[in-house]
């Protein structure tokens, strides 16, 4: 039996190092056969995955010598923690290795929404309508970017706002009022906000939250109807956080000015799913791509590879 499975894809060297000292299995089609995935762990002390492979409830059952569980990325709702606390399974993501490619992803999009039409113009172009009034769009500069969650991630995407002349407010339950990076991340400091509060202020919200019962559906019908009357909402953090029917609702009525989801309910869309979001303007939709990038992965794989390493070396 193996020592290692693989479950999704990963930077091959990092497999070949990881082969290098450890009988692994490397298939990253495994996530889509459950049934020979869970005969496989069944012996293996180590699992990586990235965001598809439910770690819970029948797998975890068959994982009986399971020690340690290495993600290839951040979000960890895939994975039943409360379960694998009580097993003694480490938990390790690969904490911080992807957190500059969400923050230029996030930077990227913003910009796109918020010059509208701009970017969407190829065809008219070429079919020589030249259509410079309708695709006139607004800056960065001088607007108000509201960041929900104050993390990592967060504080990268901060940086880089400020660097265009946005304005930063943030809302994070979780970070003491007194703490240091309030203050520190960007000069002049980053607005602590209630979210009601940052909600009307902002006029680009990113969301940098976990998938918990509290963050289900935190942007709802409810929630948009208090935002500034044209702003635009960058979901690159976990599916579920956004009610995705409000949203296209909103984008459809011209409430919002424009969003992007990197992330989604279902995942991956399909064609039936994907039908909710068809014709809405000014959106932008991607394959839960964001912090995928060449670097990243690079990055991601190391880092995954070194905790499991790390994680097997203490039991051994």
């Amino acid at each position: 039996m193996p020592d290692i499975v693989i479950s999704e894809f990963m930077d091959r060297d990092a497999v070949d190092g990881l082969a290098a000292d450890y009988d692994v299995v490397y298939d990253p089609a495994l996530v889509d056969r459950p049934d020979e995935l869970a005969a496989l762990v069944g012996d293996a002390p180590a699992l990586i995955v990235r965001n598809r492979t439910r770690v819970r409830g029948a797998l975890l059952d068959a994982a009986r010598a399971l020690r340690v569980v290495g993600r290839l990325g951040v979000g960890l709702d895939n994975i039943d923690l409360e379960a694998c606390a009580a097993r003694a399974i480490a938990v390790c993501p690969a904490t911080g290795a992807n957190s500059v490619s969400v923050a230029e992803y996030v930077l990227a999009t913003a910009l796109s929404l918020l010059r509208g039409g701009t970017y969407g113009a190829t065809e008219a172009v070429v079919a020589g309508q030249w259509p410079r009034q309708t695709a006139i769009g607004r800056e960065a500069a001088g607007r108000r970017l509201g960041l929900i969650g104050f993390g990592a991630i967060a504080r990268e995407v901060a940086r880089r706002a400020a660097a265009l002349g946005m304005t930063i407010a943030a809302h994070d339950p979780f970070l003491d009022a007194g703490d240091a990076a309030w203050n520190s991340v960007v000069a002049g400091g980053v607005a602590n906000m209630e979210l009601p509060a940052l909600l009307a202020c902002a006029d680009v919200i990113s969301l940098h939250v976990p998938l918990t019962d509290a963050t289900r559906h935190q942007i709802d019908a409810a929630a948009i109807a208090r935002m500034k009357p044209g702003a635009i909402v960058i979901n690159a953090a976990r599916g579920g956080v956004v009610d995705e029917a409000a949203l296209v609702a909103a984008l459809r009525d011209g409430r919002l000015g424009g969003a992007a989801l990197d992330v989604f309910e279902n995942e991956p869309v399909t064609a039936q799913s994907g039908a909710l979001f068809a014709g809405a303007p000014n959106l932008i939709l991607t394959p839960h791509i964001a912090g995928l990038t060449e670097e990243a992965n690079l990055r991601t794989a190391a880092l995954t590879a070194a905790n499991v390493r790390r994680v097997l070396e203490e039991c051994a």
